[in-house]
Protein backbone atom coordinates (compact mmCIF):
# COMPACT_ATOMS: atom_id res chain seq x y z
CA UNK A 1 0.00 0.00 0.00
CA UNK A 2 1.05 3.66 -1.20
CA UNK A 3 -0.53 6.49 0.10
CA UNK A 4 0.28 10.24 -0.13
CA UNK A 5 -0.15 12.79 2.34
CA UNK A 6 -0.63 16.33 0.35
CA UNK A 7 -1.12 19.55 2.52
CA UNK A 8 -2.13 23.05 1.12
CA UNK A 9 -1.55 26.26 1.94
CA UNK A 10 0.10 27.42 5.79
CA UNK A 11 -0.10 23.95 7.22
CA UNK A 12 3.97 24.25 6.72
CA UNK A 13 2.88 26.68 9.88
CA UNK A 14 1.65 23.59 12.24
CA UNK A 15 2.84 23.87 15.65
CA UNK A 16 3.42 27.29 15.02
CA UNK A 17 0.01 28.91 13.82
CA UNK A 18 -3.32 29.07 16.35
CA UNK A 19 -2.28 26.43 18.09
CA UNK A 20 -5.57 26.29 20.31
CA UNK A 21 -7.08 25.23 16.24
CA UNK A 22 -4.44 23.16 15.04
CA UNK A 23 -2.55 21.60 17.92
CA UNK A 24 1.07 22.82 18.86
CA UNK A 25 2.48 19.41 17.08
CA UNK A 26 4.76 20.30 13.62
CA UNK A 27 3.74 17.93 10.76
CA UNK A 28 6.66 16.84 10.22
CA UNK A 29 6.70 14.94 14.16
CA UNK A 30 3.35 14.06 13.52
CA UNK A 31 4.32 12.28 10.00
CA UNK A 32 7.44 10.81 11.67
CA UNK A 33 4.61 9.16 14.11
CA UNK A 34 2.44 7.97 11.15
CA UNK A 35 5.27 6.31 9.29
CA UNK A 36 6.44 4.25 12.81
CA UNK A 37 2.87 3.43 13.06
CA UNK A 38 2.44 1.81 10.02
CA UNK A 39 5.59 0.60 8.65
CA UNK A 40 3.31 -1.60 6.23
CA UNK A 41 2.26 1.27 4.61
CA UNK A 42 4.65 3.56 2.09
CA UNK A 43 3.75 6.66 3.16
CA UNK A 44 4.90 9.75 0.81
CA UNK A 45 4.41 13.74 1.85
CA UNK A 46 4.40 17.00 -0.16
CA UNK A 47 3.43 20.26 1.03
CA UNK A 48 2.74 23.39 -0.75
CA UNK A 49 1.59 26.97 -0.56
CA UNK A 50 0.85 27.19 -4.02
CA UNK A 51 -2.45 25.93 -5.85
CA UNK A 52 -0.75 24.50 -9.40
CA UNK A 53 1.88 22.61 -7.10
CA UNK A 54 -0.90 21.32 -5.57
CA UNK A 55 -2.92 20.27 -8.75
CA UNK A 56 0.39 18.76 -10.61
CA UNK A 57 1.16 16.96 -6.68
CA UNK A 58 -2.26 15.47 -7.49
CA UNK A 59 -1.99 14.46 -11.34
CA UNK A 60 1.58 12.98 -10.15
CA UNK A 61 0.34 10.42 -7.49
CA UNK A 62 -1.64 8.73 -10.22
CA UNK A 63 1.23 8.80 -12.53
CA UNK A 64 3.18 7.45 -9.64
CA UNK A 65 0.70 4.74 -8.86
CA UNK A 66 -0.08 5.78 -5.27
CA UNK A 67 -3.36 3.30 -4.10
CA UNK A 68 -4.39 6.64 -2.68
CA UNK A 69 -4.27 10.47 -1.57
CA UNK A 70 -4.86 12.00 1.81
CA UNK A 71 -5.69 15.75 1.24
CA UNK A 72 -5.92 18.84 2.91
CA UNK A 73 -6.22 21.41 0.98
CA UNK A 74 -5.90 23.76 3.93
CA UNK A 75 -8.36 27.23 2.61
CA UNK A 76 -8.04 26.51 -1.13
CA UNK A 77 -10.59 23.22 0.13
CA UNK A 78 -13.11 26.52 -0.06
CA UNK A 79 -11.90 28.55 -3.08
CA UNK A 80 -10.21 26.34 -5.37
CA UNK A 81 -12.17 24.65 -8.17
CA UNK A 82 -8.81 23.60 -9.96
CA UNK A 83 -7.88 21.46 -6.97
CA UNK A 84 -12.05 19.92 -6.96
CA UNK A 85 -11.35 19.21 -10.77
CA UNK A 86 -8.28 17.32 -9.92
CA UNK A 87 -9.10 15.32 -7.42
CA UNK A 88 -12.08 14.59 -9.81
CA UNK A 89 -9.76 14.12 -13.01
CA UNK A 90 -7.54 11.05 -11.62
CA UNK A 91 -8.85 7.83 -10.44
CA UNK A 92 -7.29 7.35 -7.27
CA UNK A 93 -9.12 7.70 -4.42
CA UNK A 94 -8.67 11.19 -2.68
CA UNK A 95 -9.97 10.98 1.50
CA UNK A 96 -10.44 15.06 2.25
CA UNK A 97 -8.81 15.76 5.58
CA UNK A 98 -8.99 18.56 8.14
CA UNK A 99 -7.79 19.23 11.31
CA UNK A 100 -10.17 21.18 12.38
CA UNK A 101 -14.49 21.08 12.52
CA UNK A 102 -14.57 23.45 9.65
CA UNK A 103 -18.75 23.11 10.08
CA UNK A 104 -17.84 24.83 13.84
CA UNK A 105 -16.03 27.89 11.84
CA UNK A 106 -16.56 30.51 9.67
CA UNK A 107 -19.38 30.53 7.44
CA UNK A 108 -17.15 30.49 4.25
CA UNK A 109 -15.19 26.99 5.59
CA UNK A 110 -18.61 25.20 5.22
CA UNK A 111 -18.13 25.02 1.61
CA UNK A 112 -15.75 22.63 -0.24
CA UNK A 113 -15.19 21.90 -3.70
CA UNK A 114 -13.12 18.54 -3.02
CA UNK A 115 -15.56 16.91 -0.96
CA UNK A 116 -18.38 16.16 -3.83
CA UNK A 117 -15.17 13.87 -5.64
CA UNK A 118 -13.86 12.68 -2.74
CA UNK A 119 -13.79 9.29 -1.50
CA UNK A 120 -14.67 10.50 2.10
CA UNK A 121 -14.37 13.58 4.48
CA UNK A 122 -12.47 13.86 7.89
CA UNK A 123 -13.14 16.53 9.89
CA UNK A 124 -12.36 17.51 13.67
CA UNK A 125 -10.35 15.15 15.51
CA UNK A 126 -7.02 17.27 14.91
CA UNK A 127 -4.26 15.36 13.51
CA UNK A 128 -5.77 12.18 14.24
CA UNK A 129 -7.82 12.36 11.24
CA UNK A 130 -4.57 11.15 9.19
CA UNK A 131 -4.62 8.15 10.94
CA UNK A 132 -8.50 8.01 10.88
CA UNK A 133 -7.67 8.34 6.73
CA UNK A 134 -4.74 6.02 6.32
CA UNK A 135 -6.84 3.28 8.22
CA UNK A 136 -9.96 3.70 5.77
CA UNK A 137 -7.50 2.37 2.68
CA UNK A 138 -6.41 -0.36 4.89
Amino acid sequence: MKILILNGPNLNLLGKREPEIYGSQTFEDYFTELQFNFKEVELGYFQSNIEGEIIDRLHKAQEEEFNAVILNAGAYTHTSIGIGDAVSGITTPVIEVHISNVMDREQFRHVSYISKHAAGVISGFGLKGYELAVKSFL
